[in-house]
């Protein structure tokens, strides 16, 4: 099928391993099979520092020029893409250039005007995969957290700057805190920055629970099970109980007033929206999910990410987003490999897929479009 969103042109300049690639493309899905090592993942990594955060690796700026230049000088590097979305098409790109101080400094650009991450989300809004996500649902808790951020985030780019701002008022309200600083206003003025943050983070966080919620209920019964998901934390727990966001602010700063000693003495804050847990269980079985099988595990993990799709292609501010799976077969037998090709094909946005070996594509037949990648070079198979 014709997907309403797709990526029709990639090019990279020194970036991780790929001296040079340009990639022209339909919508059809894009599967990149090749050794171990030779940039598969690396051209997915590269779709994703044009959304929003530090793409799927969260590696710095520094860290993603092309790894055999000068390892004495700092590397430059860009991402472009044309991204067609329902005709239109636009061009969005990322990179780092050098600063007359010989550091580096990030850039974005959308139609040759500079353009902040939000601007970037708007035009090609991306959910991703990785192999070290499958154990996700037994993990940490911040990378359950982060994870569903991104997914928040998709739907509503402000998240990223309120979670920015949170951060900052809360690591200032902590260095005054160990300096024993007690100035009222200055502490009280820093707890209501981070009770305004803190209330619109858990709103949104709440918000995309109640839509992605909606979306995997909506999907038919197949290869990958239903989840029942939860979020466990303070502030969504008040807003999931109806609560007013100016009673939530207020509470929590009132909260964060009285906890200040013990804050104090813990080094760090411990309530607020940076301690929050994302849970599921499978539906179907009644089980937590960090107690099901790693294949279990993964599969949530899958009809969750398609889930979000169709939930931002009902989103009248959000639309198609592309779908990005780093080894795409990994924990998945061929009956759910084509069933996930199957639903890819019927999502609204182009999906891209890495894999060792050009065979595990096998069931997309004609439907996708295939390349082989060796040594950072690129080659239609």
């Amino acid at each position: 099928m014709s997907h309403s969103l797709y990526v029709s042109h990639l090019t990279l300049r020194d970036f991780r391993n790929h001296a040079v690639l340009d990639l022209a493309l339909d919508s059809r899905p894009v599967c990149l099979f090749g050794a171990n090592g030779a940039g598969k993942t690396n051209i997915l990594e590269a779709l994703t520092m044009l959304a929003p955060g530090r793409g799927l690796r969260s590696a710095g700026i520094t860290d993603l020029g092309r790894s055999d230049a000068d390892p004495l000088r700092v590397q430059p590097w860009a991402v472009s893409a044309r991204v067609s979305q329902d005709g239109e098409e636009t061009m969005i790109g990322v990179g780092a250039e050098r600063t007359p101080e010989g550091g580096v400094k990030r850039i974005a650009r959308r139609d040759g005007a500079p353009a902040t991450s939000a601007d970037l989300a708007a035009a090609a809004r991306m959910t991703w995969l990785t192999p070290a996500m499958d154990r996700l649902w037994s993990g940490a808790a911040g990378d359950r957290r982060r994870f569903f951020d991104r997914l928040t985030l998709a739907r509503a780019p402000e998240h990223g700057t309120a979670a920015a701002q949170y951060e900052r008022a809360m690591r200032e309200r902590q260095r005054l805190l160990a300096d024993r600083v007690t100035d009222d206003s200055w502490l009280s003025g820093l707890e209501r920055e981070m009770a305004a943050h803190g209330a619109a983070i858990a709103a949104a966080r709440v918000e995309t629970l109640a839509r992605l919620q909606q979306a995997i209920d909506a999907r038919p019964e197949g290869a990958f099970p239903k989840a029942l998901l939860a979020i466990e934390g303070l502030l969504e727990a008040r807003f999931q109980r109806g609560a007013a966001s100016a009673d939530v602010e207020e509470d929590f700063a009132e909260l964060l007033r009285d906890v200040r000693p013990r804050d104090a003495g813990a080094g760090r804050a411990l309530d607020g929206p940076h301690r929050s847990d994302l849970l599921a269980t499978h539906a179907a079985k009644n089980m937590p999910a960090d107690q099901c099988s790693t294949g279990e595990q993964k599969a949530l993990l899958v009809g969750l990410s398609l889930a979000q799709a169709r939930a931002l292609a009902s989103d009248p501010g959000a639309g198609a987003s592309l779908i990005l799976i780093d080894e795409a077969a990994a924990h998945l037998d061929a009956v759910r490999r084509a069933a996930l090709f199957d639903e890819l094909l019927a999502n609204d946005g182009q999906a891209w897929l890495t894999g060792t070996d050009r065979n595990l594509f096998e069931a997309f037949g004609a439907r996708a479009q295939m390349f082989e990648v060796h040594d950072g070079a690129v080659h239609a198979a």
